[in-house]
């Protein structure tokens, strides 16, 4: 009789019933939920569900707690797969077409973006948008609105993101010839420098001089800025798992997908911002007034 453990002769790996799909589909519908019943509660009001209000915020934090937990657990399950020898060369590229179609939705995402602030900026007197021509007075940024100096802090951070596009490769570069130091090295700087990013362009929203909610400059910037300020620290965290992994000694010259993919995301991230430096701060502040000018 066949061992019943002994791995599969094909050249993928049949996983055995697995909750987290499941699961993970019940903590988005729980955190989806969660969320308005979240924001109805910040502002006062009511969401009757059964003759109960459930406007409260506990519905929203159980749900992300859901989700969380199923992203550590099912990542874990792939590691283990991982180091058991289950990544056969099937598997390795369907987890390269994976992350290749999740960093597609996010270049869709930040196009929406990107689509509502050019088409405030573009057409910032049109006829057909009353409210919008009144508050710009037809010119973009908007009459009398203070802008970010963009060869100020903006540009410090482009300086700070490139610098660790270089980090980031010349530790995929390391370990593709087995240079474990070089490797840490890398990911050491980069982690850093992806944090301190998130410190600059905090410290810039701090001292802003206009806001999210006083124009429509204020809230196309802060949405396209500030979202790839999130995913900004979702790769910085991204990086730092693969730096413990690193220290760990989990990735080899031939198997380190888990590495590739935060540097994948790593550099979609950086370009994006290319995009947002040269459009939102620069471009955009063209004519405008700028801040200590």
């Amino acid at each position: 009789m066949a061992d019943a453990h002994a791995k599969p002769h094909h050249d993928y790996h049949l996983v055995n019933p697995s909750p987290w799909p499941f699961l993970g589909s019940v903590g988005a519908l729980v955190t989806a939920i969660g969320g308005v019943c979240l924001m109805q509660y910040l502002k006062g009001g009511n969401f009757p569900v059964f003759g109960h209000n459930i406007a409260n915020p506990w519905l929203f934090f159980i749900g992300l707690i859901i989700v969380l937990y199923t992203m550590f657990a099912w990542w874990s399950d792939t590691i283990k797969e991982a180091h058991e020898g289950y990544h056969t060369r099937v598997v390795s590229l369907h987890l390269r077409y994976g992350m290749i179609m999740f960093i597609a939705s996010e270049v869709m995402f930040f196009v929406a973006w990107f689509w509502a602030f050019f088409d405030a900026s573009l057409f910032p007197g049109e006829a057909n948008q009353y409210a919008r021509t009144a508050f710009t007075g037809g010119v973009w940024p908007p009459k009398g609105m203070e802008v970010l100096d963009p060869f100020h802090l903006p540009l410090y951070n482009t300086i700070i993101l490139l610098l660790s596009g270089t980090t980031v490769t010349w530790a995929h570069h390391a370990l593709l010839h087995g240079d474990r130091k070089g490797l840490i090295n890398g990911l050491v700087l980069t982690v850093g420098l992806g944090m301190l990013f998130t410190m600059v362009q905090a410290y810039e929203y701090m001292h802003a001089p206009f806001a999210f909610k006083e124009s429509i400059y204020g809230a196309t910037f802060f949405m396209a800025t500030g979202f790839h300020g999130f995913h900004v620290i979702i790769g910085t965290i991204f990086l730092l798992v693969c730096l413990v992994r690193a220290i760990r000694g989990d990735f080899t010259p031939k198997q380190h997908f888990g590495f590739e993919a935060a540097a994948w995301y790593w550099h979609f991230v950086d370009v994006v911002w290319l995009f947002l430096f040269s459009a939102v701060y620069v471009w955009a502040s063209n004519g405008a007034l700028i801040e200590g000018h």
